[in-house]
């Protein structure tokens, strides 16, 4: 495996706390000498040249004894911490770096390749990390104080922020950054990586062709918004597509997508909109889709609703143990909605909607796996029968848990959906169903190459 960038810590440096006064007393001078009205009228690149410049006088003018190394650190850090979001900086320039997470000013941890790690990054106390966080939600237009303490928003190149603050945080405060590609996976891309097997992406990709309704169920970091993402890259280029969201992560391909993104209520306690609001105004704007970045409240009413009225094709994923524990807190969710009648109607109406349950998992190595694939049957008697059609059969655990084997099998349901398959032209191999282990994949070790999320 080839080596990874490592990224830059503010320990690296020989000057030690003298650095640190160095690096701290020029921001300071930077940001006293900048005429706002000048700066306001220069593009970034143009700035950072000039706060380059006079970085660089101040260095020599404070300590003109300063190595030439640890000058261009001391500026790339300072730009950091005026352009971007300073010790966190050279991190968000790692691709291969997926989570960043901060417990506090000393403790900074990243996810790579699925597995964390504690890098030697830090913050010079809680009013340092705190600034960062403020920077990021005051350019994301929310909201972050004592009587607000926790704040989700989203980096202009689409990564998700979480925050939390005092009182809620006891520790000091907290972030949490999950970072995406600029391009999203592809099925074959995650095929290529050992998410799902080849048989499991062309039957989906068929599914999301012929607007069946799909249900992504599974733990956090598991990797469903990944598989939404190469989901939503099957619906045909001439659709309408509305997605909703809490922070915008889809990066859908086709050209004809309207992103709608909730919004907290301000400082008077108005103005908020929730994901059901943007459900139900979603259905306004003639939408042949409708995708829900994740499905966990009241908004599970007007989804289904969506789904089993016109909008079919739509989908959405949802923290779920199994496909089994997803039909159960969906009955949850219309219960919160104040759907007010027996359960078998309930289990009925869902079990109407939804089409398929996808349930991903993140392994004990650290990669992420489609488990199942499974179909919704109703049945007499208002409940669903849900049978696995693929599923990821775990067979061997090796160094305690750092690799792991399994493999692939087709269970020999044969789906329903095949009915509506044929109408619409659509055939698949004689005995493509039918029960046999599909791919055996290699042992899959942590860090090993399934970066999807």
């Amino acid at each position: 495996m080839k080596s990874q960038p490592q990224p830059s810590s503010q320990h690296s440096t020989p000057a030690g706390d003298s650095y640190d006064e160095l690096k701290l007393a020029v921001h300071h001078r930077l940001l006293e000498s900048m005429d706002l009205n000048r700066a306001n009228k220069l593009d970034q690149p143009e700035l950072q040249t000039e706060c380059e410049r006079r970085i660089r006088q101040m260095i020599d003018s404070l300590n003109g004894s300063v190595a030439e190394t640890a000058k261009d650190q001391i500026v790339q850090e300072v730009l950091d911490e005026v352009f971007g979001l300073g010790p966190l900086q050279g991190l968000m320039s790692d691709e291969t770096i997926s989570d960043i997470l901060v417990n506090g000013p000393d403790q900074v941890f990243i996810e790579r390749e699925g597995k964390i790690e504690q890098v030697p990054i830090r913050f010079r106390d809680d009013e340092h990390l705190l600034n960062v966080i403020r920077r990021i939600v005051r350019h994301s237009g929310r909201r972050l104080d004592e009587s607000s303490p926790m704040v989700d928003a989203r980096l202009p190149d689409g990564s998700r922020v979480n925050a939390v603050i005092h009182p809620v945080a006891l520790d000091g405060p907290s972030l949490s950054i999950r970072r995406f590609r600029n391009r999203g996976f592809s099925l074959d891309e995650l095929v290529s990586n050992g998410m799902l097997c080849v048989e499991m992406a062309d039957f989906l990709r068929c599914c999301v062709q012929l607007r069946m309704n799909v249900i992504i169920s599974g733990g956090s970091g598991a990797g469903k918004t990944t598989l939404l993402n190469a989901l939503s890259s099957s619906i045909p280029t001439d659709e309408r597509v509305v997605t909703i969201e809490d922070a915008a992560e889809l990066k859908l391909r086709q050209h004809h997508v309207v992103r709608l993104e909730t919004r907290p209520p301000n400082v008077e306690g108005a103005g908020e909109i929730t994901t059901r609001d943007a459900v139900r105004n979603a259905l306004r704007m003639r939408p042949d889709r409708i995708l829900v970045g994740e499905c966990r409240g009241a908004e599970a009413f007007d989804m289904l609703q969506a789904m089993n009225s016109g909008h079919s094709g739509s989908m959405t994923t949802m923290h779920a143990n199994g496909p089994v524990d997803a039909f159960r807190r969906l009955e949850s969710m219309l219960c919160m909605a104040g759907m007010e009648v027996p359960v078998s109607v309930m289990r009925e109406y869902v079990g109407s909607a939804i089409d398929l349950v996808v349930q991903v998992e993140r392994l004990g190595s650290g990669v992420r796996k489609v488990m199942s694939v499974a179909e919704v049957r109703p049945i007499e008697g208002g409940a669903a029968q849900i049978e696995d059609i693929y599923r990821f059969c775990l067979s061997s655990v090796s160094n305690a848990g750092s690799g792991q084997s399994g493999y692939y099998e087709a269970t020999g349901c044969v789906p329903t959906l095949l009915s509506r398959f044929r109408t619409l032209g659509v055939t698949f191999p004689e005995g493509h169903f039918a029960a046999r282990r599909l791919e055996r994949t290699p042992e899959l070790r942590k860090g090993g190459a399934n970066e999807s999320h």
